[in-house]
């Protein structure tokens, strides 16, 4: 547990400066967190937030958006999307949550078989003024999500959250995605450069032919010219995709 907290505290530190200007500009503060299993203990692991960490972030008032693993099955990774009022509220619900002695249990419990997690990544996230705020939970039975990073080139941020927000968006509607969270990177000061969001789609191979047809849209390829002529250039240095499944204890599915 020690270095939890010590995480924990330096996570803190990065966000007590500003705090206010964070708080008041989002109606929400969210957080992504990817959880990476020990060799062949994944489903210990979601064990572990299944009985004790989902039951325990609602006790400390923190809102769980979803649980995700990668579909590829030879990928020991939890996706999870957590959500606050503010950076104030996630400060006071982190606090509570590692402090509560059910949770200290549950490690204790759950680490029966031996340390269950390699290592944790997480960022905090801003949603974007075209992010969805209400969608239903349930959708497709056994549809699939997509969790996609775009690295923008440094200083075009805006530019590709507005071909998102005037174009993108509406393209993959056309081809059958659905548009769920956009949000940027808070993590530091000026915040990184970079966009995350998450769709979904009937299957992973209904994701990846909408894809295809989404870059051959003529339309699509109009607006990418325009956008980088106007840019000088691409909007983005790296772009990563993950396919996940929703786990059973999510309430996103």
């Amino acid at each position: 547990m020690g270095m939890v907290y010590t995480l924990f505290f330096c996570i803190s530190s990065l966000f007590t400066v500003g705090e206010k200007t964070i708080s008041e500009k989002l109606p929400r503060y969210y957080e992504i967190q990817i959880h990476y299993a020990e060799p062949g203990r994944l489903k210990y692991l979601q064990n572990r937030y299944r009985r004790f960490a989902v039951p325990l972030y609602r006790k400390h008032n923190v809102q769980v958006e979803g649980f995700w693993s990668p579909v590829d099955p030879n990928d020991e990774r939890i996706v999870c999307i957590l959500s606050y009022y503010n950076q104030a509220a996630w400060l006071r619900a982190t606090k509570d949550f590692l402090r509560d002695p059910k949770w200290k249990k549950g490690i204790e419990e759950s680490e029966s078989v031996g340390r269950l997690e390699a290592k944790t990544e997480r960022h905090f996230l801003s949603p974007t003024d075209f992010s969805k705020e209400r969608f239903a939970n349930s959708g497709v039975k056994g549809r699939v999500f997509e969790l996609r990073t775009y690295n923008a080139t440094p200083g075009k941020l805006p530019n590709l959250l507005a071909r998102f927000r005037n174009h993108t968006c509406k393209l993959f509607e056309k081809y059958g995605m659905t548009n769920l969270w956009y949000w940027t990177v808070v993590d530091a000061y000026p915040a990184q450069e970079t966009l995350i969001y998450i769709l979904s789609h009937p299957s992973q191979e209904a994701g990846l032919k909408a894809f295809t047809d989404f870059r051959n849209d003529p339309e699509w390829i109009k607006v990418r010219k325009e956008s980088e002529d106007k840019a000088g250039g691409s909007l983005t240095v790296k772009v990563e995709s993950l396919y996940l499944k929703a786990l059973d204890f999510s309430p996103m599915k």
